[in-house]
């Protein structure tokens, strides 16, 4: 343990299985998914199921699924449900299952070859049931131990080769078919990713077509109840080549989109540039690129994002996790996240998961991203009339109210607030009389009924489009703002201006269109 993965040398022979492996794995989710114009749904009644996702690593030299050194493997699907996560994107690389010698190493075999003696040992004490098994069968005893979770599954084809760059088109659609095949009538296994970042000199959009489409038919014949996900040019983060013409597939209602949007995709611009100015630009950018798919009817889904999650205040990881989280629940996407990531022993601090695989890493964190776990809205969940939220993306709670006497404050979204935002730009509780106001600077923001002066009007305002600005009773501009112990109050904008060092996160709100009822019942007191 401690080192590196290293790029193992030898030459690997091409040939395919004479047989497909079939998985044990008990029908967990009762009915495949399907998709509904932008909406990933369910078959019974249609109803939107929202993919929130965490990314585990099997793809890397030893071909064994992460963490299995460090906890049972059956303890780790329990952490990642408890935590809230509804599925799992579960990487694998192609000659697991084109390639002889391969399906018949087992993972001991596999960690000798390696020399990793100290995962020898980790795996014999926390997961000997897998020791002697062909990989593939190791590999399917996790999908299993997953949907004994209830955790949904997208198997997604990361490399072909451990630690080198081979690819053959041929042989990946072959490839997929196989995956396809082995996982067929496996219920938690509800779809899979084609490829994951596209790039190189080779990539063109011409060969995009030909071959994601043959891969997409492929796995559709073989496995017609998973969704089929394909990834974009440029590590996976361009789409625009589909503004103007789509695949041509023979099957409907199956076809998801997938897309990565990382700080260090933006380079150095957070650390550089205002932060309202940047967020504003990649948003313009991800729109440009691939979130204009969502407005013709089709299923995008961030497959990667992160941060570094130690708390540790990095300008990058901060400016563009709250921009991220904002626009993640305006447009209520799907989404996956790092679990963790691809090397043995090293302290990974972009996953939510610590060191031993044994707790959260950042319980901040969860919290954040909890009321982008469930959907706002979609088919089917019409719990609520129509309605905005006043979403925080930098604490992920929402803006709710105790009562008409006490101060606004933010709380869990699932108790917030319906709001309605007017034309005339007042926000109004929903099927009451009271709006809020701005009184006066560093005071808290109030509900009253006289809604027509300027301390009722909220415009969204700066590059970012996340500030709700008025005019308190003095005439001062004033913006929607979080204090200590997380009262809504209006003080003065700030980071308006071109400074690169301001952190307006506290001022960074976003209304949100959601049709999820709240927990708490408005009652005025």
């Amino acid at each position: 343990m401690g080192r590196f993965f290293f790029f193992c040398l030898l030459s690997l022979l091409v040939i395919f299985p004479t047989g497909i492996p079939q998985t044990q794995s008990k029908p967990v989710m009762a009915l495949p998914l399907y998709t509904n114009s932008r909406w990933i749904v369910d078959e019974a009644g249609g109803q939107r199921v929202k993919l929130a996702c965490v990314n585990w690593v099997s793809h890397l030299e030893p071909m064994v699924t992460e963490g299995l050194s460090k906890q049972p493997m059956d303890a780790i699907s329990k952490k990642i449900a408890s935590m809230g996560f509804s599925c799992v994107r579960l990487t694998w690389p192609l000659f697991l299952v084109t390639n002889d010698s391969l399906a018949s190493i087992t993972v001991r075999q596999s960690c000798q070859s390696l020399g990793l003696s100290e995962s020898i040992a980790g795996i014999q004490a926390n997961n000997p049931s897998i020791m002697d098994l062909p990989l593939i069968k190791a590999y399917q005893a996790v999908v299993s131990s997953l949907g004994a979770k209830n955790v949904k599954v997208i198997l997604e084809n990361n490399i072909s080769k451990p630690g080198d760059q081979y690819f053959s088109a041929d042989l990946w659609i072959k490839g997929l078919s196989w995956m396809a095949t082995i996982f067929n009538g496996v219920s938690n296994v509800v779809g899979m990713s084609l490829r994951n970042e596209l790039h190189g000199p080779r990539q063109n959009v011409n060969d995009w077509y030909r071959y994601m489409q043959k891969g997409a038919e492929a796995v559709h014949l073989a496995n017609p109840d998973v969704l089929i996900v394909l990834s974009g040019l440029s590590y996976d983060i361009d789409l625009s080549f589909l503004r103007n013409q789509q695949v041509n597939l023979t099957f409907t209602r199956k076809l998801v989109y997938e897309v990565n949007w990382n700080w260090f995709s933006d380079g150095k611009t957070w650390e550089s540039g205002n932060p309202n100015q940047v967020c504003g630009r990649e948003v313009d950018n991800f729109v440009r690129l691939s979130g204009f798919m969502l407005d013709q009817g089709w299923p995008l889904l961030v497959s990667e994002f992160e941060m570094d999650r130690r708390g540790a205040n990095n300008v990058n990881d901060i400016g563009y996790m709250n921009c991220f989280l904002a626009i993640a629940a305006e447009l209520d996407l799907d989404w996956s996240y790092y679990l963790r990531d691809g090397v043995i022993g090293l302290n990974e601090y972009h996953g939510p998961l610590n060191m031993n695989w044994t707790g959260t890493r950042n319980l901040t964190f969860l919290q954040r991203i909890s009321a982008l776990q469930s959907p706002f809205r979609g088919p089917g969940l019409s719990e609520a009339n129509l309605h905005k939220v006043i979403f925080h993306p930098s604490t992920g709670l929402c803006v709710l109210r105790k009562s008409l006497t006490e101060p606004l404050r933010l709380g869990a979204c699932t108790e917030s607030e319906a709001w309605s935002y007017t034309p005339q730009k007042t926000l109004t509780l929903k099927g009451t009389y009271f709006c809020l106001q701005a009184i006066e600077l560093g005071k808290p923001a109030k509900l009253g009924i006289i809604c027509t002066g300027s301390n009722s009007k909220w415009q969204t305002i700066s590059d970012s489009k996340m500030y709700l600005s008025s005019k308190v009773n003095d005439g001062s501009t004033a913006c929607l703002d979080v204090d200590s112990d997380n009262s809504i109050v209006t003080n003065t904008c700030k980071c308006l201006s071109r400074d690169d060092t301001c952190d307006p996160g506290s001022q960074w709100f976003k209304l949100v269109d959601s049709t999820r009822s709240s927990s708490s019942a408005n009652t005025f007191n």
